[in-house]
């Protein structure tokens, strides 16, 4: 036991907030930490373009805020990985998790896995979802500039998101249900002023649609009784922003952890679950409030819990004192900071094999970042190398810039990204890199078996923004598919530099799939679902 090098002392599972202030504490008392996040550091926060609430701290970023606690908590010596927890068995003294990249198992877990934005069930939701119904004027927002666009919710995240949606919108009308604002009057009060925001209160969405965008959506005056219409004008479309709360991400998590009718984990003042050694912290939580603030608490209070918790076990099983890493130093620098590098210098230690990239070129600025990106990355390790491809008959039916990962006989993987794969999307161009040189993310053999046994090529586009939280998991999850299944091509496309996609295929929300360029499919989904969606058992 003593020389498992994946036994931690805590596993924190999610890195907003709450599992960032968790990592924090725990590791500044020296004890050997992992947070595991399945897509991006810094959770729902990272969207919220600005904070001024934050005790000690005038104003700042979500993102902003986030990256500094990330950096915090790994001064401390606190480790991150990138994987998706598929099941735990947490009943034992010594909890193991499941994960995407392997097995690893702690001491003492905590669970702060945050929430997901609630869907209405408005008639036409389903339907026209990136299509004109959004859920994250962040990822989305840009798509509706100079329309008109609705925004459903009068909490903090709706006003918050609708204020986010005035750079853009010509016009931002607010539909309430209740007579006011649900939010803090010093928040709500922002909205004052605002040449471009009306505020129906009141009032209900009843049902929206159209052809193929929206064109008209219906609305209720719960006290009147009065229903209206909006119609957009001819030949243009508008934007139903929905911002109701939130779902707790706890349907994967085994029903041995107590919880709430709503799915909401239940705790006590210390955030201890029913389970010895386990954990909850932040917006998973049964609370009153859903603040950054409080996710920071939250965090702070189970890992100085649950710390007793731990050394009780180390000396009841006779653990000596866990190996830690040493604590990062970081310095911005180029395209990839320190950090960056030590974090990719471990992937590439493990490919199995090298991996060579094809690199499609124009004129556009854009070309020029792929080349410094390309040059950054071969300095790294030799099991990466990069050429310019000859543009041919073939290159000139490419979307360029375009970057092709190829196998290390140059054979073709199917994996190919248009434009620089940054910002958010960075880890997804990684873990394709991975994927194709092996040993690769696993993969349930289920679903590895749905991916071999198809019958027919298939070709995936995949729309994304890279300011988008959503995109990566769908990205990698295509990518993962087309490394599994020689039947299957995955394209990924900045819609930053090809708008004219998002015109092609009238898309106004990411992450967009677009199968066969028939079928076109919105939001994100895992592997699995990808699967499903290929053999024809999913739409």
């Amino acid at each position: 036991m003593q020389t498992d090098r994946n036994l931690y002392d805590l596993i924190i599972v999610g890195g907003g907030p709450a599992g960032l202030s968790a990592a924090i504490y725990m590791a500044r008392a020296r004890y050997r930490v992992l947070v595991v996040e399945k897509s991006d550091i810094g959770g729902q926060i990272t969207i919220t373009d600005e904070i001024v609430n934050y005790p000690g701290i005038e104003r700042t970023g979500g993102k902003e805020l986030t990256e500094k606690m990330h950096r915090q908590a790994e001064s401390f010596g606190a480790r991150f990985l990138i994987a998706e927890v598929k099941d735990m068995n947490l009943t034992d003294d010594i909890k193991v998790l499941h994960t995407t990249k392997g097995v690893y198992k702690a001491l003492g877990v905590i669970l702060a896995t945050g929430a997901n934005p609630r869907r209405l069930g408005f008639e036409g939701e389903r339907e026209f979802q990136g299509r004109g119904v959004a859920y994250c004027a962040t990822c989305d927002g840009e798509f509706f500039t100079g329309l008109e666009v609705f925004v459903i919710g009068g909490g903090y995240a709706a006003v918050e998101e609708g204020l986010f949606l005035t750079k853009y919108a010509k016009k931002v009308t607010f539909i309430v249900r209740k007579d006011r604002f649900s939010c803090a009057r010093t928040v709500s009060d922002k909205l004052e002023g605002e040449e471009k925001i009306q505020v129906h209160f009141d009032t209900e969405l009843i049902g929206a649609g159209g052809e193929q965008m929206l064109e008209y959506a219906r609305f209720r005056n719960s006290r009147t009784g009065e229903e209206w219409t909006y119609k957009a004008a001819d030949g243009t479309t508008f934007g139903i922003f929905v911002f109701a709360g939130y779902v707790p991400n706890t349907e994967w998590i085994g029903k041995e952890v107590a919880r709430d009718e709503q799915g909401y984990l239940l705790t006590d003042e210390n955030q201890k679950t029913n389970l010895d050694g386990v954990y909850a912290a932040g917006d998973v939580c049964v609370k009153n409030l859903r603040q950054v603030v409080t996710a920071v608490s939250d965090g702070a209070v189970a890992a100085t819990s649950l710390e007793k918790d731990v050394e009780n076990l180390h000396k009841r099983l006779g653990i000596p004192q866990l190996h830690r890493e040493e604590p990062s130093r970081q310095s911005e620098q180029g395209f990839l900071n320190d950090d960056i590098k030590q974090q990719l210098q471990g992937i590439f230690d493990r490919f199995e094999q090298s991996v060579h990239l094809r690199v499609w070129l124009d004129d556009r600025p854009v070309s020029g970042e792929v080349i410094d990106f390309m040059k950054e990355l071969e300095k790294m390790t030799d099991k990466i190398s990069w050429e310019k491809a000859e543009i041919d008959e073939a290159g000139i039916k490419r979307m360029l810039p375009s970057i092709e990962v190829c196998r290390e006989d140059k054979a073709e993987s199917g994996i190919e990204f248009h434009g620089v794969p940054g910002g958010h999307e960075f880890n997804s161009f990684i873990m394709a890199l991975y994927n194709v040189a092996g040993p690769g993310q696993e993969i349930e053999r289920e679903v590895f078996d749905k991916l071999q046994n198809l019958e027919q090529k298939i070709n995936i586009k995949v729309l994304v923004s890279l300011s988008c939280t959503m995109c990566p998991e769908t990205v990698m999850s295509a990518q993962k598919a087309a490394a599994v299944s020689d039947k299957v091509e995955a394209e990924m496309y900045d819609l930053a530099h090809f708008p004219e996609l998002k015109e092609k295929y009238k898309v106004m929300s990411v992450p967009c799939m677009i199968i066969n360029d028939e079928k076109i499919i919105f939001g994100k989904k895992n592997v699995a679902e990808v699967a499903d969606i290929l053999a024809g058992q999913a739409y």
